[in-house]
């Protein structure tokens, strides 16, 4: 294998972790009330300036900064950072489905559709006034060293990002399928009536969903900062192909759309290797394809199938 090829698998695969946190948000959202939030990318983006300010304050420097010089962190102040941000993101979501999505949730039409956009808006308004659009380097909690292995450069962020995607899936798909909490999360998304009727708490689930995927998304900013910077735009693309991975994968299979996510990232890190344009292209080509011929995605029919 191709030194080349060798480094365009590597940063496949750390880019489709971070597609493949932000596809498994929407999947639980799905899943679980089904409505989706159409902001998800304004969320990653946010989750990466909350645990910027986080660090910025930890260090005694103003919540408006945009740098940190030369200024390491370090790994306690990561981890604060860390927490801050999933908390945050947790509360923003728990407000996102309180105030835009269960009041249009069981109503005709998609009017839950524009109020999660419209949040989005507000959230990306506030962090412009806060810090303006110009993008922020922020260090990484292993260091910014490159590691040399086999001829190829690969960053500690990226394993990081890797190894934290794949944890998250494990984790969740024992939680899913061997838990309690996922024994009712499925009942809440089969049948919310009946599943109130057991006893479960419907509303709280459904909280949950939205509190757990606002949290993913943050996680997705939070790593994705050291590798791309921060930006107020960083989680458009992130968010559209997320979008995607889930698509392609089934939303309504949690794992699926891990899978795809992760096939979206490599797909357009090989695709970078021959012409770099195109990469949206073979992308969107790819959704297409897959939609067209597997309306509900490569894995959603297994799930249902099983319901």
């Amino acid at each position: 294998m191709s030194q080349a090829l060798l480094q365009a698998l590597v940063s496949g695969l750390a880019v489709g972790g971070a597609y493949a946190l932000v596809a498994l948000g929407f999947s639980i959202t799905f899943t679980t009330t089904k409505t989706l939030n159409f902001s998800h990318g304004e969320f990653v983006s946010a989750g990466a300036f909350i645990g910027m300010s986080v660090l910025f304050l930890a260090l005694g420097k103003p919540l408006t900064s945009t740098s940190f010089a030369t200024v390491d962190p370090g790994l306690t102040y990561q981890l604060y950072a860390l927490v801050g941000a999933l908390g945050v993101m947790g509360v923003i979501g728990w407000l996102l489905y309180v105030l835009g999505v269960r009041p249009f949730a069981g109503r005709p039409g998609m009017a839950w559709v524009m109020s999660t956009l419209g949040f989005g808006v507000i959230l990306q308004s506030i962090g412009l006034a806060i810090w303006g659009p110009k993008p922020v380097v922020v260090p990484g909690p292993a260091g910014d060293e490159v590691i040399r292995f086999a001829g190829i450069g690969i960053r500690p962020q990226e394993i990081l990002m890797f190894g934290v995607a794949v944890v998250i899936m494990i984790v969740f798909d024992w939680v899913m399928r061997s838990t309690m909490i996922g024994k009712a999360m499925r009942a809440v998304a089969h049948n919310p009536a009946h599943a109130s009727l057991m006893g479960i708490n419907v509303n709280a689930y459904m909280i949950g969903a939205f509190v757990f995927s606002s949290a993913l998304a943050g996680l997705s900013g939070f790593m994705l900062a050291p590798i791309a910077q921060a930006s107020l735009f960083l989680g458009l693309a992130v968010g559209l192909k997320g979008f995607s991975g889930a698509m392609i994968g089934g939303l309504s299979n949690p794992r699926g759309c891990v899978i795809g996510g992760f096939a979206l990232g490599l797909l357009e890190s090989m695709v970078n290797l021959w012409q770099a344009q195109w990469r949206d292209v073979a992308i969107f080509a790819l959704v297409i394809l897959v939609l067209a011929f597997r309306p509900t995605g490569l894995f959603g029919a297994k799930v249902v199938d099983k319901v």
